[in-house]
């Protein structure tokens, strides 16, 4: 185990904050290939959430189990996997195996690699093969254990920088992995000629996880996180958006910040509340900092003096809804915006939390 770089189960969540798990399904990572998957799919690796124990459920092949299981005695000196990640490229801060309910059956070492591809330049049939040779290793094989979580920060700028479109998982010799997590921000795309959504022209959208926006925080996330409210998609239900705890004090209201992938004057303002019946907030508002209001590396708190209104006044909000904030509602104005905050009166939930508009750079 490198102990320069590893992080503690206890510190992963606080560490990788302000990053994106990059090698998700509901960011639209997918598996490419693998050496083997003939217990479980190496596709289980990506998906969102942590994994699941079902004791004494059995398949055709044996045991069911929540991650990618290999066969035995496996005679090359690794299994592996190729993921291509579901944003254009991406910087790779750090690398978390996650070994879930695997204990005498789990990989003991692991590691990373990546790579970069010109898009049109190599096939994702090149790139998945076992014969190709633009791997660089991010991450050197490192010690698992036994149904656990362990983290390693990524050293090294040019590493860290990249930019990567896909990684490579190593896991010596064979066994379980329960998930894979690599931590980082996704680098925007280069600015389209013209935007897509709704038609209009130079129009994107802002606060997506695929361009690297981050969220930087919420008041509460008592049953689901905020990141989840940069996904792309609708989702699938109520888990995969930000809900917050009942709360039962006279004025109180929850709050989540975003920092835009792209920073830019905003157009349109879309407040997803769907598949949240009973549970929406009563109503929101859309606040954001101008460009410059906030230091190199500064993370705004809820009470920042220089937010300031997007969208108009408190917006009743109904259930299971896509809300949207346009022309006279929208007072953002000609300014350049940097990072949204959405506010809950009182509590709730939302699925997905969306600005667009036009960047401010190239």
């Amino acid at each position: 185990m490198s102990s320069e770089s590893y992080i503690p189960a206890s510190a992963i969540d606080t560490t990788f904050a302000h990053t994106t798990n990059l090698t998700s399904s509901a960011l639209n990572s997918t598996i490419l290939s693998c050496s083997n998957e003939y217990f479980a799919a190496a596709s289980n690796l990506l998906t969102p959430t942590p994994p699941i124990n079902r004791p004494g459920v059995f398949i055709h092949t044996g045991a069911w189990y929540d991650g990618w299981e290999t066969r035995r005695h496996n005679p090359a000196p690794y299994d592996w996997v190729v993921i291509k990640l579901g944003v254009s490229s991406a910087s790779i801060q750090g690398v978390e195996i996650d070994t879930g309910f695997f204990t005498g059956n789990y990989g003991e070492k692991a590691s990373l690699q990546a790579t970069y591809v010109e898009p049109g330049t190599v096939s994702d049939e090149v790139v998945a093969g076992e014969g190709y040779d633009g791997w660089v290793t991010v991450l050197s094989p490192v010690e698992c254990g036994p149904a656990q979580r362990r983290a390693w920060k990524v050293e090294g700028e040019e590493k860290v920088k990249g930019p990567w479109t896909h990684v490579r998982l190593l896991m010596f010799p064979d066994g379980g992995f329960g998930r894979l997590r690599v931590y980082g921000n996704a680098i925007p795309p280069p600015k389209p000629v013209v935007g897509v959504e709704g038609g209009v022209e130079g129009e994107e959208e802002l606060s997506s996880a695929l361009v690297g926006a981050v969220a930087l925080g919420a008041s509460d996330q008592h049953y689901t996180p905020c990141s989840n409210l940069l996904l792309p998609g609708r989702g699938k239900d109520m888990g995969d958006g930000w809900e917050t705890a009942r709360s039962r004090t006279k004025g109180h209201v929850d709050w989540a910040i975003v920092k835009l992938g792209l920073e830019g004057e905003v157009s349109r303002v879309v407040v997803d509340t769907k598949d949240f019946r009973g549970n929406f907030p009563r109503a929101v508002r859309v606040h954001g900092l101008v460009k410059g209001s906030v230091g190199e590396g500064e993370v705004p708190g809820h009470d920042h003096p220089g937010w300031v209104e997007v969208v108009k006044g408190d917006q009743p909000c109904q259930a299971d809804t896509e809300h949207v904030f346009e022309g006279e509602e929208v007072v953002a104005g000609a300014r350049t915006f940097t990072h949204v905050k959405l506010t809950l009166v009182p509590d709730g939930g939302v699925k997905r939390f969306r600005i667009f508009g036009r960047r401010s750079v190239a």
